[in-house]
């Protein structure tokens, strides 16, 4: 069965652990408009846009280093018309590849696919965040 989640692959000249740690300052790579803690296991936190966006995230799998992983309990994509919670229940995965003298990140959001409302747009919004605004803040130490 192919993997029909959303995914996005990126690589800089940083070590592992600088990325894993770069990857848990959520407010300076994601978004400003953060609330609570992203950097230990069970931690909770919640993006918020009004008008536009709301999740909750708790941090489910944390090995330093390589991997991370969230599970968006809540949310509302108030932009949708058919099912506004279609976050709800997926998950973000951060896994971390030493290659050389680079970092491969490997981000998957499982549960993102194809026949979800949101998958165009949220595609087009991780490919920034993701290939734009984390390779910034990791490369440049850069906040958005």
């Amino acid at each position: 069965m192919e993997n029909k989640n959303y995914t996005a692959s990126i690589e800089v000249t940083k070590s592992p652990k600088d990325v894993f740690n770069h990857i848990k300052e959520v407010s300076k790579w994601w978004s400003k408009d953060f609330e609570g803690s992203s950097t230990e296991l069970h931690d909770e936190f919640v993006i918020c846009h009004p008008e536009r966006h709301y999740s909750k995230q708790q941090l489910t799998e944390v090995i330093p280093d390589r991997k991370l992983v969230w599970l968006v309990t809540e949310s509302n994509l108030s932009w949708l018309k058919k099912n506004k919670h279609e976050w709800t229940n997926t998950k973000m995965i951060f896994e971390i590849v030493p290659k050389g003298e680079k970092t491969a990140l490997h981000f998957t959001h499982e549960g993102l696919v194809p026949d979800k409302e949101c998958y165009e747009m949220c595609s087009h919004g991780w490919n920034t965040v993701i290939k734009d605004w984390l390779v910034n803040f990791i490369t440049n130490d850069k906040p958005i």
